[in-house]
């Protein structure tokens, strides 16, 4: 597989205007199916894109019902189901000729002051106490907490934490958004599978089968990607060939950045 790069993810969040929709590239990689994590962000982005004046993504909820194509470019359409004054509502639609490979609800705001509260944060330490790791698919700055290994093959609870950090981007909230979709993509069927002795994620394709069929996140405060952020994800149910997974992300002084949840399919071989 060719080596990720945060210039590789960027290029394909910059979708083209062509004929009232929105075409993205797929990433580079040496895999025939589209990374669902690519697909969010370039949703978002779509979203974002058709939204009226003022407003930003809230949250989204999206299926996966077929599996891309990367060789093969995605068309999103917007239909803007309702615009207010300060709340919004689209659907979004990816496909591939006449293959639909995504359906989106997105529900869009215009910013309201106002009190802010959230629960405390997860006591994990700072940044430079966790562990350097390579996830791959997250093509910036990534620390595990507590030195956890998805790939080890013995039975650990059902949690996984990290921290991550961008270079410095532009100002571009839908743009922090979509990365940030992206990454809450790739780690939660590996945690699902933690407790399974002798399972973990390194096992794909070959003692089981895995296909993410819905994801959604919601946003809770504006986002920096380019800062310190703590993904903490926990998992607290597989069986019946689902596994379900669900994770916070928070700034580094504690503040409640984002939620997301997600099912996937885990078929044994």
């Amino acid at each position: 597989m060719p080596d990720l790069t945060l210039d590789n993810v960027l290029a394909c969040l910059d979708l083209r205007d062509k004929d009232g929709a929105y075409v993205g590239d797929n990433l580079a990689l040496d895999y025939h199916r589209v990374f669902g994590g690519q697909l969010l962000g370039q949703t978002l982005r779509a979203a974002s894109a058709a939204a009226g004046e003022g407003k930003i993504v809230k949250s989204l909820a999206q299926l996966f019902p077929r599996e891309g194509d990367s060789a093969t470019p995605i068309t999103y359409a917007v239909t803007k189901h309702q615009e207010g004054r300060t709340f919004g509502s689209s659907a979004v639609v990816a496909s591939q000729g006449d293959k639909t490979i995504s359906l989106a609800t997105v529900s869009l705001h215009t910013p309201d002051g106002g009190p802010e509260v959230s629960s405390p944060a997860p006591q994990v330490g700072s940044p430079e106490d966790a562990e350097p790791v390579d996830l791959g698919m997250v093509p910036w700055e990534t620390r595990v907490v507590g030195g956890v290994d998805l790939s080890d093959r013995a039975a650990g609870p059902a949690t996984y934490q990290f921290w991550m950090r961008t270079p410095q981007l532009p100002d571009d909230e839908s743009l922090h958004q979509a990365l940030l979709a992206h990454a809450t993509d790739l780690t939660l069927i590996g945690t699902a599978l933690r407790p399974i002795e002798g399972l973990s994620q390194a096992d794909a394709q070959v003692k089981f089968a895995s296909a993410v069929t819905s994801h959604s996140v919601w946003f809770h405060a504006p986002v920096r990607m380019d800062q310190w952020l703590l993904v903490d994800q926990c998992s607290p149910g597989l069986g019946h060939g689902r596994a379900f997974g669900r994770g916070d992300v928070w700034a580094q002084d504690g503040r409640l950045i984002a939620s997301f949840a997600q099912e996937s399919m885990v078929r044994m071989a």
